[in-house]
């Protein structure tokens, strides 16, 4: 501040503090009624221009503030009414008008799903499309003979894992079937994307082999989810499967790698046991050993099962699943050992 400002203020306060901002007893302009500190400074008449001019700003300048104060605070209000109708408008109103939603500013709306009955389809992570019924009647005997020492070696070594799978589970067949899926949908994902990257760099076809292939993930992967609604894994289970999936993945990849014919013969083999796991659950919940509880609703929609299906018929079509599996497996090993481009020889999609 200058100090001309300086002292124009020390003058304009000198005078005006004692009359204006004093607890004495203040005449109005009239000459009638009392008037005392702040009221007398807004209400009494000023004595001369300069306290004219310091009334004026004080009388007017708050008055314009509220005003804009207010001007704002109702442009906020409007604004805010304008985002809700907005809002209402693209989620739909109850008025019965057209629904719309916007999901996001690059505008993909939702697919709306309804079953046959015309019911509300409540899942996302399958669609009507991909569920179908199991076929029970394929054979669930059937063995591949190792003869090869590549089969030999596919044969033992998944036979080695077994054992230490048995004890760890021992006949908790519901949590096993459960932690065995988290790996079973790995080898279609690793074999389906080296067959895509295979694809690519050679500029060929696959002769549906990747479809296949992922198709057989997702399967196993659905296998999970039903049996997650039966089972509920412990944390330490839960850090196993961090630790199984990351061995096996790698193990897997780098088979696939090196012997494609190897890779499927072992899952072939895999499918087996799974057979034989799948077998022994269904002795159990004969035997009344485990609880025949109802069938997961995600399982009655996946495999359009009935709607008073049980547990036991859930373990049916995931057995039937992984006899498919095994056929197809095997089948993938045997065009590798004759020497046939996986392009030439079509793959069993819809194979389940």
């Amino acid at each position: 501040m200058t100090r001309g400002a300086t002292r124009m203020t020390r003058a304009v306060m000198g005078h005006m503090g004692p009359r204006y901002f004093s607890t004495a007893i203040l005449r109005n302009g009239a000459g009638t009624g009392v008037m005392s500190g702040a009221a007398g400074f807004m209400h009494g008449v000023p004595a001369n221009p300069s306290e004219k001019a310091v009334v004026t700003w004080v009388r007017h300048f708050p008055v314009m503030d509220s005003r804009n104060a207010s001007t704002m605070a109702l442009n906020d209000k409007q604004h805010d009414k304008k985002v809700e109708n907005g809002a209402a408008a693209a989620s739909g109103g109850s008025d019965g008008g057209d629904e719309k939603s916007v999901v996001s500013y690059w505008g993909v709306p939702p697919s709306k799903v309804t079953k046959e009955d015309g019911t509300e389809w409540k899942w996302n992570c399958f669609r009507p499309w991909e569920t179908y019924k199991a076929d029970l009647s394929i054979d669930l005997t059937k063995h591949h003979a190792p003869t090869t020492f590549l089969d030999k070696f596919a044969y033992w070594t998944v036979k080695a894992l077994r054992y230490p799978t048995d004890i760890f589970f021992q006949r908790r067949y519901g949590c096993r079937a459960m932690m065995l899926e988290t790996v079973a949908a790995v080898p279609g994902m690793v074999g389906g994307m080296l067959l895509h990257c295979k694809s690519l760099r050679r500029f060929e076809q696959s002769g549906g082999w990747i479809k296949a292939l992922l198709e057989e993930a997702e399967n196993e992967r659905m296998h999970l989810m039903t049996f997650m609604e039966v089972a509920k894994p412990n944390w330490y289970e839960r850090a196993l499967v961090f630790a199984v999936q990351g061995v096996f993945f790698n193990a897997y990849f780098v088979t696939y790698l090196l012997s494609p014919k190897l890779a499927h013969r072992i899952v072939g083999y895999l499918e087996e046991e799974a057979i034989h796991s799948y077998t022994e659950f269904l002795k159990e919940l004969d035997k009344g050993n485990i609880e025949n509880v109802p069938a997961p609703a995600i399982a009655i929609d996946y495999w359009r099962l009935p709607k008073d299906s049980t547990l036991r018929d859930v373990v049916l079509v995931v057995r039937a699943d992984e006899a498919h599996h095994r056929d197809v497996n095997h089948f993938a090993s045997d065009i590798h050992y004759q020497d046939n481009s996986s392009r030439d020889s079509p793959a069993p999609i819809g194979y389940h």
